[in-house]
């Protein structure tokens, strides 16, 4: 009853006229920049922030915006997914291998029609359970002390590796290239200076502005002027434009199942939309023993990602909101937001600010309710978006992306910064580095020195505190079994493969 009071406060907060308006703006702004490939919810959020904070808006507010666009991100990314086959971001390369065929056979308003049901179902899904989970989750974490958080960003670091498919070593590299860039400026405690090789740019360490749309936005830049099929044409929407009754119920069981795998890989820390997208795309796959047309149309192959990424996107507020833990990189740019405004995220931001916390929760609710009554009539106006030529788009994303830098600091250091860090994305891209990695490594840098030193001092130096609570022992062993399994992975690859090999 208690949650039901407070999200009822909640909707009083999402429900203002000035907060209606914000969601509305930002889910427009984020469908549109989730659509054009290069950009994504990473940048999409990055950009607003100094815009938020520069307009003077409130903190609910501004959480409230963010919070639209990413939805909206995760919304856009289908369309240029379904209509180019080219996903524009990385949670929606899963949507391009049925979003795209159905298109091609003439059903490009009826996937694009589905995918924003099915996206609309996940968010309901965990949206449902941000408000059943998050509260309890949060009480629980009140018993968290520095030890136990320093061990849980540990448990986050190697999540990073133990579930990235085929390329654990590369993440594991990233996520520590963003722990030493966070190191970087001068050490709060001792007052020295930490690889700043002599600058005084760099004293108060890389700007998280800086870092995120050098990383991303310079370094897609850079990923689209070296294209070459220029030619491309958008694939016009013909035929029906909605889906129709039976569709929607041969993919219902799909968009429950996807739903509940998306919120859960949401919630856990480093996971994302990414992952929830293609683990519910092969689980899906698995399960569809008769009429398997995966990866040629099937319409299961498009609801499972999209709402499986929808619904990780609501859940990893949970981690944020309840730990202070970003669950996905736009959360970890969404933390870095509230620190603009002196919040701190926690187990006690639902007893001191309920305003922020239900007023975003019920903003959830009321930005799917948006995003699904304005993006299927908008298909047409989308596609229109997308014929945009990369000679007008990528100048236009480097304005916007260099006026984001300078709002922060108003330096030209920051924008040479960006640019040098963008060409290290580049290269870094090019060796099949994930980038998100190292985004959430600086953002959890940190938070882990703070809370080493934290609870060092507490002991008088005593590692022992690391592993002397219930809590810390069952996170170490989560942590053991993040490490094990690549391992075990691998090992067990070697050994499917090894019957097929002898059997040849």
């Amino acid at each position: 009853m208690d949650t039901l009071g407070y999200l009822s406060h909640g909707f009083g907060v999402a429900l203002s006229p000035y907060n209606l308006l914000t969601a509305l703006c930002g889910t427009l702004i984020g469908t549109v920049v989730g659509l054009l490939p290069g950009l994504g919810p990473i940048n999409g959020v990055a950009l607003l922030i100094p815009v938020a904070f520069a307009l003077g808006l409130p903190p609910e507010t501004a959480l409230i915006l963010l919070a639209a666009v990413y939805l909206g991100c995760e919304y856009g990314g289908r369309i240029s997914s379904i209509l180019l086959n080219i996903p524009g971001e990385a949670s929606a390369v899963m949507t391009t291998l049925d979003g795209y065929p159905l298109a091609r056979q003439g059903q490009a308003g009826v996937a694009l029609s589905l995918s924003a049901w099915s996206s609309f179902i996940g968010g309901l899904i965990a949206t449902a359970g941000v408000v059943l989970f998050a509260p309890l989750l949060a009480k629980w974490a009140v018993a968290f002390g520095p030890a136990e958080y320093f061990v849980l960003m540990v448990f986050a670091i190697t999540c990073l590796a133990g579930m990235a498919g085929n390329k654990p070593l590369k993440t594991a590299v990233a996520a520590l290239i963003g722990l030493l860039l966070s190191c970087v400026g001068i050490d709060a405690n001792s007052g020295v200076y930490r690889f700043t090789f002599g600058s005084l740019g760099l004293a108060d360490g890389i700007q998280f502005v800086v870092l995120v749309l050098g990383l991303f936005s310079v370094s897609e830049l850079l990923v689209l002027l070296e294209r070459t099929h220029h030619g491309q044409k958008a694939i016009k929407a013909s035929g029906r434009m909605l889906f129709s009754l039976k569709e929607g119920g041969f993919v219902l069981a799909t968009n429950l199942r996807s739903g509940v795998v998306g919120f859960v890989l949401g919630v856990l820390p480093g996971a994302g939309a990414t992952l929830a997208s293609a683990v519910s795309y092969m689980s899906e796959k698995r399960m569809a023993v008769k009429d398997n047309k995966f990866g040629n149309g099937d319409l299961r192959g498009l609801a499972a990602p999209e709402t499986a990424n929808s619904a990780a996107a609501c859940g990893s507020m949970v981690p944020m909101l309840t730990l202070g833990v970003p669950g996905s990189g736009t959360t970890a740019v969404m933390l870095g937001a509230l620190t603009l405004y002196n919040i701190t995220p926690g187990p006690l931001l639902f007893q001191n600010q309920p305003d922020i916390v239900w007023g975003l929760i019920a903003s959830l609710f009321v930005a799917n309710i948006m995003l699904i009554v304005m993006n299927v009539p908008m298909i047409k106006v989308f596609t229109k978006v997308l014929a945009v030529p990369y000679w007008a788009l990528v100048p236009a994303v480097a304005i916007i992306t260099a006026i984001g830098v300078y709002a922060v600091h108003a330096t030209t250091f920051d924008l040479y910064l960006m640019i040098a860090i963008g060409i290290f994305g580049y290269v870094m891209r090019k060796l099949d580095f994930p980038l998100s990695a190292i985004l959430l490594g600086f953002i959890l840098g940190g938070m882990m020195e703070q809370n080493l030193r934290r609870a060092l001092s507490l002991s008088s130096g005593d590692l022992g505190i690391l592993y002397a609570s219930p809590i810390t022992w069952v996170v170490w062993a989560l942590v053991a079994v993040m490490i094990v399994l690549p391992f075990w992975r691998a090992w067990r690859a070697r050994r499917q493969q090894s019957p097929v090999a002898s059997e040849a």
